[in-house]
């Protein structure tokens, strides 16, 4: 705002610019020091919108696809913005689900090394007896079935970084292994001599308690201080509340077809995602987001559509058998509806048999399309 005036009075121009105006000046007005100030005032609103756009980036989706404006992230992201600019090893440690990747991924794109290969591999998903030549590679004929040679993880992810999924499970025979690579960053190929030179970032990721590994002497000490020189520990969901309704959101546009308006989210629905443990984390929350896109026909997304049950107000009486009904009611509709009727994965979410949850089932009148 720039306030033009015939009082000459300076009181007045000060508090023009107290109350928020940009500039003063009296009549009569002269055009070019208009001009010049219009100009001034359009830089300057430009500046400040760009800064308050950074701003928010940084605070919602400050590295690729992780999301996030809780405390607890700030400080992922800061640790993030830290290790990115070195070439330390990283552990993540976090519950299935959280994003261990992305973190990877993360610190990966941010430094020196993002032109470079990002190799990923779960060492929990690869057979005992298919794990060494996964990372290391073979040479033609080094066992049966080995018709070429073949480079290993370790060897693809040269120049840029590898990342370990799941490093806890790893047998204690390759641990060993990895562990004298990472002292010189050496390697041999399985059934091969030649000793092979190979620059790369090492980023491990665990869902495991990784101290209790190590004292039932499941995990090498040594392997896991070689791992572990900076640490970044990656809240789970119910611990970083603020941010449910946000990665919803940043899912529902994801999600979205191309050209297609997103939906948006019902006071119901943000209620029912704000009250949700979520113990699969954001992968949990992902995979609901994505199903009420699909399914949803309204203008927004309910709490049904999420598969969630809306919030019920708190009960006008102590009644304690009338609540823990209304508890089990509710969960039991949720297990239904999360599992698509499989009663079997829902009475497993749920803790029951099969029979119990059938019996629950007939006692409250629920009636369902089994899968």
């Amino acid at each position: 705002m720039i306030v033009v005036t015939g009082n000459p009075d300076r009181r007045a121009a000060l508090e023009a610019i107290s109350r928020g105006a940009h500039d003063f000046f009296t009549k009569p007005v002269d055009i070019e020091e208009l001009k010049a100030i219009l100009k001034r005032a359009f830089y300057v609103h430009t500046l400040e919108s760009e800064y308050k756009a950074l701003q928010q980036r940084l605070e919602t989706r400050s590295f690729g696809e992780l999301v996030g404006a809780s405390p607890v992230m700030h400080d992922v992201f800061s640790a993030i913005r830290k290790v990115s600019t070195t070439d330390v090893p990283v552990l993540i440690t976090g519950e299935s689900g959280t994003g261990k990747e992305l973190v990877a991924r993360a610190i990966h794109s941010n430094s020196v090394r993002k032109d470079k290969p990002f190799i990923p591999i779960n060492c929990g998903a690869i057979p005992e007896n298919l794990m060494e030549s996964e990372l290391f590679g073979y040479e033609k004929g080094a066992f049966t079935g080995a018709h070429a040679q073949k480079k290993g993880r370790i060897e693809l992810a040269d120049g840029g970084t590898l990342f370990l999924d799941e490093v806890g499970e790893l047998p204690l025979q390759l641990q060993v292994k990895l562990l004298r690579f990472l002292q010189d960053f050496r390697l041999n190929r399985v059934g091969g001599r030649q000793t092979i030179e190979v620059d790369v970032r090492v980023i491990a990721a665990t869902n495991r308690d990784i101290k209790k590994l190590l004292s039932e002497g499941r995990f090498r000490e040594d392997l896991y201080y070689r791992l572990a020189v900076v640490a970044v520990d990656l809240p789970p969901l119910r611990k970083r509340r603020d941010d449910v309704v946000l990665i919803a959101k940043a899912f529902v546009k994801m999600h979205t077809k191309d050209g297609a308006k997103p939906k948006s989210i019902s006071q119901e629905a943000i209620e029912a995602l704000n009250a949700y443990d979520w113990p699969g984390n954001v992968r949990e929350l992902e995979n609901c987001i994505r199903r009420a896109v699909t399914l949803s026909e309204g203008p927004s997304i309910t709490a049904t559509d999420i598969g969630l049950e809306p919030v019920q107000p708190a009960p006008a009486s102590f009644n304690l058998k009338a609540a823990k009904e209304d508890i089990e009611l509710r969960m039991i509709n949720r297990a239904i509806a999360k599992n698509e009727g499989n009663i079997s994965k829902a009475a497993d979410d749920l803790g029951l048999t099969r029979p119990t949850l059938y019996h629950l089932l007939k006692k409250y009148n629920i009636s369902f399309k089994e899968a």
